[in-house]
């Protein structure tokens, strides 16, 4: 039978536990908001209006590079130089700062190319970030200039003319073709430009570029001129937290693979 002695201890103990749970509560959501969120996003701005892209971490490479790029404020002040409706968007050709009406651009660089990094997984959907690059033979991707897919929808005979004229017989598998049916893409890259990132919140903001007047080197009139940055830890959680409402973006986010 129990002491009285022991009958306190016990209850001391149980009360210690009962105050300390709200403390450990408290240390777990502590603990989660100072986790490393497990992707970069970046914010681009042009117009007022901006436009949320998340990093591959599958493609590492054009990743780090990207957000060098950022971190060294190269993209700020450049133009969305090439711009072609149902297409893409294309920018971050160091030569267009303060470029003059008109001048053509699209051959500027920094001296350097990053590797190619061909994911089966990323495909040329609408949103998707992709290195631009001339025609070296390893695909290797230009240092700064990038575009974004604005693309259009395709038929399955759309489609199955492009895997016998575009891409050499080699077929779309289905999944990609539900994608170029629906949300629609540019699927004759596929397996050609690295994809490195993907808009994931303000979309409508690629759209509105593509649609401006452009001149005969597919230049717009008016300068779209863009800023970049990256998210804060704070500002990605809070991102994320509206995000995972879209399944299939929640299943991106959680993987620290993707």
């Amino acid at each position: 039978m129990k002491s009285r002695k022991q009958i306190l201890l016990s209850h001391l103990i149980i009360g210690l536990l009962i105050s300390a749970a709200p403390s450990f509560s408290y240390a777990q959501g502590l603990f989660s908001f100072l986790k490393k969120p497990k992707h970069q996003y970046i914010e681009l701005s042009v117009n007022d209006h901006q436009a949320y892209l998340l990093l591959f971490n599958q493609t590492p490479q054009h990743r780090d590079n990207f957000l060098n790029l950022v971190q060294q404020h190269q993209l700020d002040s450049t133009l969305f130089h090439r711009v072609i409706n149902g297409f893409m968007i294309q920018g971050g050709d160091p030569t267009s700062k303060g470029a003059k009406k008109g001048q053509k651009l699209g051959g500027g660089d920094l001296g350097y190319t990053v590797p190619a990094e061909f994911r089966d997984s990323l495909f040329h959907k609408k949103g998707m970030l992709a290195a631009a690059r001339d025609n070296n033979p390893e695909k290797a991707s230009s240092a700064s200039q990038f575009y974004i897919v604005q693309g259009k929808t395709f038929s399955d005979e759309d489609l199955d003319r492009i895997e016998e004229n575009r891409l050499e017989g080699k077929k779309i598998p289905e999944f990609k073709r539900q994608v170029y049916k629906t949300l629609g893409g540019v699927p004759h890259l596929d397996g050609n430009y690295t994809i490195f990132g993907q808009v994931v919140k303000g979309l409508e903001l690629i759209d509105m570029i593509a649609e401006v007047e452009t001149d005969n080197n597919d230049r717009p009139f008016a300068d779209q001129v863009m800023t970049v940055r990256i998210l804060k830890n704070k500002e990605i959680r809070n991102l994320e937290n509206e995000l995972r409402a879209d399944t299939a973006l929640a299943k991106i986010i959680d993987n620290p693979d993707y």
